[in-house]
C-alpha cells in the first residue's frame, strides 16, 4: 500500500533510475489509511506519528528502502565565466539603450503613463481570471547519494525505494498479450466458422482504412480544382478534420468549410484595422484635449488671483472718471458752462438786460390802468 499510494518522484542515482519519497508524506499516507482506524474489537495499528515512524524503521531494516542525501549541483567555472561576460555585454548594451531612450522620454512621458495604467488594469484582470499561466519558478538541480546514517526520521528527509514489485495491471496486460500471440500462431487449428468470421473482419477493416486514405486524397484534389478555377479566392475543404489530431467522431465534423479570400475580404480587413486605429487616435486626442482644458483652467485661475489687487485700483479710477463725465453732462444740460467774455460783451449784455426790465415794467403798468 505504501509503495503505490505514497507520492513519489523519479531521478538518477549512481547511474540508475530510481523512485524516491519524502518521510513526512509517507507518515501522512499511513495515518490516512484503513490501518489508522479502529475496527470492532480491534485496535488501530497506527495511532500517532511516532508509531508510524517505528513501523517505517522496521521496513528500512528489512531493506524496502534506504535513506539518501540531496546534493545540489554546482555550475562549472566555464559557465560562470561565460555568464559574467554575457552580463557585462548586456549591461553595456542596456546603458546605450537607456541613453537613447532618455532623450525621447520627455516627449512621450504622458502617453507612456496612460499606457502603463491601462496595462496594469489588464494585468490585474488577467491575474484574477482562473486558468491563467503563472510564471515558471527556477528549480535548483540536485543529485542523490547514499546516506551514512540509515535511520527513518519524520521530516523532509529523502528515501529511495528498493522494493519494486510488478503492478497487477502490468502483469495482466502482459498475460493478455502473450495469450493473443499464441492464439494468432494457432490460427490454422481454429474452427472453420471462426476463420471465416476473422477473414470478413479483416477485409472490412482493410476497406475502411483504404476508404479513409482515398477520402484524404480526394479532398485535396477537390480543393486544388476549386482553388485553380476561382484563382485562389475560394478555399473549400471537404471533411477538414479528417487528418487532424482529434477523436474518431470529431474527425468527421464539420462536413465542409468554405472561406473567401478575395479583394472584398481584404478591403473588409483593412476597414476594420483602420476603424480600430481611428478609435485609438480619437481616444488619444480626447485625453490630450482634456489635459489642455485642465491646464488652461489652472492658468486662468492663477491669472484671476493675481489681477484681483490691481483690479480694485482700476475700478476706483474708472469710477472717478465716470463721476466727472456725469457732472460735465449735468452742467451742460443745465446751461452752467463757463466761457471767456470780453468787457464790451459784458456791457452790451447789461444794457440789454436794463432795456428788458423797463419793458417789463411798462407791460405790468398797462393792465393796471386798464382795470382802473
Amino acid at each position: 500500500y505504501l509503495r503505490f499510494n505514497c507520492p513519489t518522484k523519479s531521478t538518477n542515482m549512481m547511474g540508475h533510475r530510481v523512485d524516491y519519497f519524502i518521510a513526512s508524506k509517507a507518515v501522512d499516507c499511513l495515518l490516512d489509511s484503513k490501518w489508522a482506524k479502529a475496527k470492532k474489537g480491534e485496535e488501530a495499528l497506527f495511532t500517532t506519528r511516532e508509531s508510524v515512524v517505528d513501523y517505517c524503521n522496521r521496513l528500512l531494516k528489512k531493506q524496502f528502502f534506504h535513506r539518501a542525501l540531496k546534493v545540489m549541483k554546482m555550475k562549472p567555472d566555464k559557465d560562470t565565466k561565460k555568464e559574467k561576460e554575457k552580463g557585462k555585454a548586456e549591461s553595456g548594451k542596456e546603458e546605450e539603450k537607456k541613453s537613447k531612450k532618455e532623450s525621447s522620454k520627455d516627449e512621450k512621458t504622458k502617453k507612456e503613463k496612460e499606457k502603463k495604467k491601462d496595462g496594469e488594469k489588464e494585468e490585474c484582470k488577467k491575474d484574477e481570471t482562473p486558468g491563467t499561466p503563472k510564471k515558471k519558478e527556477t528549480k535548483r538541480k540536485f543529485k542523490l547519494e547514499p546516506h551514512e546514517d540509515q535511520v527513518f526520521l519524520d521530516g523532509n528527509e529523502v528515501y529511495v525505494w528498493i522494493y519494486d514489485p510488478v503492478h497487477f495491471k502490468t502483469f495482466a496486460m502482459g498475460l493478455v498479450l502473450v495469450i493473443a500471440v499464441i492464439a494468432a500462431t494457432l490460427f490454422p487449428l481454429w474452427p472453420a466458422e471462426m476463420r471465416v468470421g476473422v477473414y470478413y473482419l479483416s477485409v472490412g477493416a482493410g476497406c475502411f482504412v483504404a476508404s479513409i486514405l482515398l477520402l484524404a486524397v480526394a479532398r485535396c484534389i477537390l480543393f486544388l480544382i476549386i482553388w485553380l478555377i476561382t484563382g485562389g479566392r475560394h478555399h473549400f475543404w471537404f471533411l477538414p478534420n479528417l487528418t487532424a489530431d482529434v477523436g474518431f467522431i470529431d474527425s468527421f465534423r464539420p462536413l465542409y468549410t468554405h472561406e473567401y479570400k478575395g479583394p472584398k475580404a481584404d478591403l473588409k480587413k483593412e476597414e476594420k484595422s483602420e476603424s480600430k486605429k481611428q478609435q485609438k487616435y480619437d481616444s488619444e486626442e480626447k485625453s490630450d484635449s482634456e489635459k489642455k482644458e485642465e491646464e488652461d483652467g489652472k492658468t486662468e485661475a492663477t491669472r484671476n488671483s493675481g489681477t484681483e489687487g490691481s483690479g480694485g485700483e482700476r475700478h476706483s479710477d474708472t469710477d472717478s472718471d465716470r463721476r466727472e463725465d456725469d457732472r460735465s453732462q449735468h452742467s451742460s444740460g443745465n446751461g452752467n458752462d463757463f466761457e471767456m467774455i470780453t468787457k464790451e460783451e459784458l456791457e452790451q449784455q447789461t444794457d440789454e438786460g436794463d432795456c428788458e426790465e423797463d419793458e417789463d415794467e411798462d407791460t405790468e403798468s398797462r393792465p393796471s390802468h386798464e382795470k382802473s
